[in-house]
């Protein structure tokens, strides 16, 4: 093979793991770590983040290697390494393989409960949320469980247990995924019927997605102050969620539910939540 050959299969390989997801994982779970009480030692915040990103590219492609044949038929997802023959499936099933094979002994160094999450994780995405997808719109609400599961490992790394303000992080997270993932639902119907994907949208019709949206971006935002109830989060966090939540509610309530509508809602989320974690970092270590 050229160089140009092996940096294209390497490049195919990278994207496997979904790169952009992998960082913001990464992201969460730091910020979480150091937004818990007391100080983590460096060794143990670099296996925790390297245990991360091997468990989080191990669930991505795994995704990918058994989404394969659907990938083919949506514009988003067409032009992946697998749906264009670019690599084999075996290539994306043993990498997947051994990236979840490293991850937990890297993990076990930062704890067992961090380890312990990670294996939930994992299993959760590949094993109910990536089949389910086919089968019920319900899987948004299982998906949203691996999703924010990297934030929780990083505050169980530093603190060696699950408590009541690392479960707020989480849910932050967790619930920001709802809205979110209907909103795609919505302007991209057609796609995820075409490929057998279940949405609220599609099977409840876009007014149901619609209402259910808007209804947790209440819960969202209600959600979105519990870490300065519990001492996780500081004033300047405190005006941002409320500012930013009063802006998405707005938002939502003006639209007309229309595929445009959705698409600015999802992209709204995008810009609202590292916005929202990156202040309650701030503010939590401020």
């Amino acid at each position: 093979m050229t160089a140009q050959v092996l940096r294209a299969k390497a490049l195919d390989i990278v994207a496997l793991v979904k790169p952009n997801i992998m960082v913001m994982s990464l992201l969460t779970a730091a910020g979480a770590m150091s937004l818990a009480p007391g100080t983590v030692p460096l060794s143990t915040a670099l296996v925790l983040l390297l245990g991360t990103g091997l468990i989080v590219g191990s669930a991505n492609t795994l995704n990918m290697w058994l989404e394969r044949d659907l990938d083919c038929l949506m514009t988003r997802t067409k032009n992946r390494p697998l749906p264009q023959q670019r690599l084999q499936p075996n290539t994306a099933l043993v990498f997947g393989g051994i990236l979840g094979a490293l991850a937990l002994p890297t993990l076990l160094l930062a704890g067992v409960v961090p380890a312990a999450l990670g294996l939930v994780a994992l299993l959760i995405y590949v094993g109910v949320y990536t089949p389910m997808k086919q089968r019920s719109h319900l899987s948004t609400w299982i998906g949203g469980i691996p999703g924010a599961m990297p934030a929780l490992m990083g505050w169980t790394a530093a603190t060696g247990r699950i408590d009541a303000p690392g479960l707020a992080v989480f849910g932050v997270l967790f619930f920001w995924q709802i809205p979110h993932t209907h909103a795609i639902g919505i302007y991209r119907q057609r796609e995820y019927e075409a490929a057998g994907m279940k949405t609220l949208a599609g099977m409840r019709g876009p007014l149901a997605a619609r209402i259910s949206i808007v209804a947790y971006l209440f819960v969202q935002v209600m959600i979105s102050i519990l870490p300065v109830l519990l001492g996780v989060a500081g004033t300047l966090y405190l005006i941002t969620a409320v500012v930013l939540g009063a802006m998405v509610l707005i938002q939502a309530l003006a639209g007309d539910g229309s595929t445009k509508w959705a698409r600015n809602v999802f992209l709204t989320s995008i810009i609202y939540m590292p916005i929202l974690f990156a202040m309650m970092v701030v503010s939590g270590r401020s």
